[in-house]
């Protein structure tokens, strides 16, 4: 899929002109941003918002994301539990602290 991310009034404006035209194009929209498919047309559809808008428009390609082969089963566990918790307001540090669930400053130093 394509991100593209738009950063002014008027290019937000070409991407809601262009996601309503060509919406068989379209995965889904944000506002601001919309995912659109990875073919050539959807290409040609960001890479025309980015020649009329330069540096307003932000192109990425991107990938879904598989959490069953990225991610640990221990940080699928923890996210599960957390948003079981009793006490909705207990931050994740002090819930996870004395347990089994992984610290949240070592998840924010390993890449996926």
């Amino acid at each position: 899929m394509l991100l593209v991310v738009t950063y002014s009034e008027a290019a937000r404006t070409g991407l809601r002109n262009a996601c309503r035209r060509h919406d068989d194009q379209v995965v889904r929209r944000f506002g601001r941003a919309a995912l659109l498919e990875a073919t050539a047309y959807g290409a040609f559809l960001a890479l025309r918002l980015r020649e009329t808008h330069g540096d307003a428009v932000q192109i990425e390609r991107t990938e879904p994301f598989n959490e069953f082969s990225l991610v640990d089963a221990a940080v699928r566990e923890a996210a599960s539990a957390y948003a079981d918790r009793d006490a909705r307001s207990t931050p994740y540090a002090a819930f996870a602290a004395g347990t089994d669930h992984p610290d949240p400053e070592a998840m924010k130093r390993r890449e996926l």
